[in-house]
């Protein structure tokens, strides 16, 4: 008994530590451009104060840390991260507070016209400007480092969910083929990225060119695709000349709108014979890389939009938390070992548990 509550408290302790360490800021950057974007900015930082419970709201649960609060001086790696289809930057604020915590800055952007604030359809049907994004943003913090802490160039990774897989995808070098995309949806129409062509603007003729065109940013060490979707659409000849590692995780309970043996399948297999890998997550449905969900949030979700409560359903016996824990494990290992960093003393933390 005496054993359990001294572990007890000794993992409240350095969660408690790790909370205090990270700091967060929101921001807009291109403000003065027919594009102008909202980003948020987790950081390590050495301020201490009232913790606050950021992305907190009726049905997902927050992540603490320091509101603006002065980053450290020394350099960090730097973590990209891109929304899904009408998601937002709170998706992945679990992985930014995990990551922050072992020394990283985190950034992530709310992409115009597929974000759940502002789906403007000339925006949305710019699909090509989504890694232009990363890119902006990637430059802001790279020539700012007042804000969030100065950035190592040479440790720069991307993480996107979904939408956001293909995104990060078309930083590390994968091109996309429309003609191919929508050949292939006469095959799989059931395929939600499919139902979403002219939404996205991928069947307009004026699409072709800026789509087909290189994303590819070299400044891009590593990135890891969360249950992609539009993977279909990139060809195989540019998937096998991707050159940076890269991570692709399925949802072992997949669906017919985004299924990982159609999606993150074809990605891994075309994907250049290296340092890729594969991993089926346990338990996981598309939307458990999201944030987690309060009790009550299906239920709260479903009176609201009838249809949309599966936004906190998961595929199995394990919890939400649990899956993300499962899943810090191995995208912090990944990303380490990648960009050849370890985290440092005093910032270590195993797991993204509240």
């Amino acid at each position: 008994m005496y054993r359990r509550l001294t572990l007890l408290l000794l993992t409240l302790l350095i969660s408690y530590s790790a909370y205090a360490n990270v700091g967060f800021r929101q921001l807009q950057i291109n403000e003065n451009s027919n594009r102008p974007l909202d980003i948020a900015l987790w950081y390590p930082t050495t301020d201490t104060g009232k913790i606050e419970r950021i992305g907190e709201n009726a049905v997902f649960h927050g992540i603490p840390a320091l509101r603006n609060a002065k980053p450290t001086a020394r350099q960090h790696p730097l973590l990209l991260l891109s929304h899904g289809y009408g998601g937002n930057w709170r998706n992945l604020n679990w992985l930014a507070q995990g990551m922050a915590s072992q020394g990283y800055i985190v950034a992530a952007v709310d992409h115009p016209g597929t974000t759940t604030r502002n789906k403007e359809e000339v925006a949305a049907q710019q699909l090509w400007e989504r890694p232009r994004d990363l890119i902006a943003m990637l430059d802001y913090l790279s020539d700012t480092p007042a804000i969030a802490g100065a950035v190592d160039p040479e440790r720069i990774a991307a993480v996107g969910h979904s939408l956001g897989g293909w995104t990060v995808m078309e930083l590390a070098g994968a091109q996309f083929s429309a003609p191919r995309f929508l050949k292939d949806c006469e095959t799989h129409p059931a395929l939600g990225a499919c139902k979403l062509k002219h939404v996205l603007g991928i069947d307009k003729p004026e699409s072709l060119a800026p789509l087909a065109a290189s994303q590819r940013d070299v400044r891009i060490k590593a990135v890891i695709s969360l249950d992609l979707g539009l993977a279909r659409g990139f060809t195989p000849e540019s998937l096998a000349q991707v050159s940076v590692p890269v991570l692709v995780m399925g949802a072992q309970a997949d669906s017919d709108d985004v299924p990982a043996r159609l999606e993150s399948g074809y990605l891994f297999t075309a994907l250049a014979q290296g340092d890729r890998h594969l991993v089926s997550v346990t338990g996981a449905t598309h939307f458990s890389f999201m944030q987690e969900c309060k009790p009550g949030a299906v239920a709260m979700i479903e009176a609201a939009e009838p249809g949309e409560g599966i936004v906190c359903r998961d595929g199995g016996q394990l919890s939400r938390q649990a899956i993300h824990q499962q899943l810090f494990t191995q995208m912090s290992q990944f990303l380490n070992q990648s960009l050849n960093d370890s985290p440092q003393h005093g910032e270590n933390r195993q797991d993204s548990s509240r």
